[in-house]
């Protein structure tokens, strides 16, 4: 996947969690991230990684994002792998 549909799914993640009334608040708490920062902050690849990989701490989430985007279940591992930061890591 490329970085820019990368970062559509991304800002689609962004779309819905903030659409997401219990969720929403969740991950300002665990980000430390004010509701100003994510509007200020929704264009910069690695918050949108970010974003990714909070929602990637749930299957639940990953499933309810993608069912409502119409999107694979693993595309949000794509997207995250083709943003800042998501190559695997492979210790060996």
């Amino acid at each position: 996947m490329r970085q820019e549909c990368a970062e559509t799914v991304a800002l689609q993640a962004l779309a819905w969690l903030v659409g997401n009334e219990d969720l929403c608040p969740v991950f300002l708490g665990s980000t430390g991230v004010s509701e100003g920062e994510l509007r200020s902050r929704a264009g910069e690849a690695d918050f949108l990684a970010s974003v990714l990989d909070f929602l990637m701490m749930d299957d639940a989430w990953v499933m309810s994002f993608c069912d409502s985007a119409g999107l694979a279940y693993e595309a949000l591992m794509r997207a995250r792998m083709a943003l800042p930061g998501g190559v695997q890591v492979n210790w060996t």
